[in-house]
């Protein structure tokens, strides 16, 4: 009699397991099909990731020009952002001088010294200034696209000693408001790339950050984030 009941017991208990198991199955295709799937976790912001300086230490890298800077209007920082051709120019010299001065293992060649390039080729190498870098923000993008991957190429070609085989590139610089104090802070967000100029490949994309309570104070703080370690 005891081996019996023991016998049914045992039965029922896997009978039970079995049909517990078929019910979750069926349930959770009956949600994936109807598309009741858990939500996302929320991705917070990523650290800035330092510049790879190791990496291209004692080489020949050119830095493109500043084309895309923009602000939110709640920021009121029209009369500091007011003339873009200015604006740019500043924003290139604020970059270029800090990576020279924090990575001088680095031959950086600046926007000025493409403008020359470029302008000894004419017909040749394309306009620093008008060159659709403001592209490569895009998250997405593993290899620079055409035409910009060969524009990449000749300008690279051309300047300094020998040719680039990376460029550094400011793809985007973005202002957002911070908080609710007055004068308001701003965070720059300054999203940059450096790209094979042979293969067109994106080996290092980073969106750096800084605050400020002026636009030249935000970026500042942002390129300095890219070497960590240095005051």
């Amino acid at each position: 009699m005891a081996d019996s009941r023991l016998r049914d017991y045992t039965a029922n208990t896997l009978q039970f397991k079995y049909l517990t198991r078929r019910l979750w199955l069926a349930g959770a295709a009956l949600a994936g099909a109807c598309g009741h799937k858990p939500p996302p976790t929320p991705a917070g912001p990523q650290a800035t990731a330092p510049l790879p300086t190791a990496g291209i230490s004692g080489q020949q890298v050119i830095v493109l020009p500043f084309t895309l800077i923009a602000a939110e209007d709640s920021l009121r920082w029209e009369g500091a952002l007011g003339n873009r051709r200015v604006v740019l120019g500043r924003a290139d010299s604020i970059v270029v001088t800090l990576l020279q001065a924090r990575a001088p293992e680095v031959s950086w060649l600046g926007p000025d010294e493409l403008r020359r390039a470029a302008h000894h080729a004419p017909g040749i190498a394309p306009d620093p200034d008008q060159m659709g870098t403001a592209i490569l923000r895009a998250r997405a993008l593993e290899v620079v696209p055409d035409p910009l991957r060969s524009q990449l190429r000749t300008l690279a070609a051309l300047a300094g000693n020998g040719g680039s085989r990376y460029a550094f590139v400011p793809a985007a610089l973005v202002y957002k408001r911070t908080g609710t104090s007055l004068p308001p802070t701003g965070l720059a967000e300054l999203t940059i790339v450096l790209a094979d100029t042979r293969t067109g490949r994106i080996g290092w994309r980073t969106v750096a950050t800084g605050e400020g309570t002026d636009p030249w104070s935000a970026l500042t703080r942002a390129v300095k984030s890219l070497t960590p370690g240095l005051p």
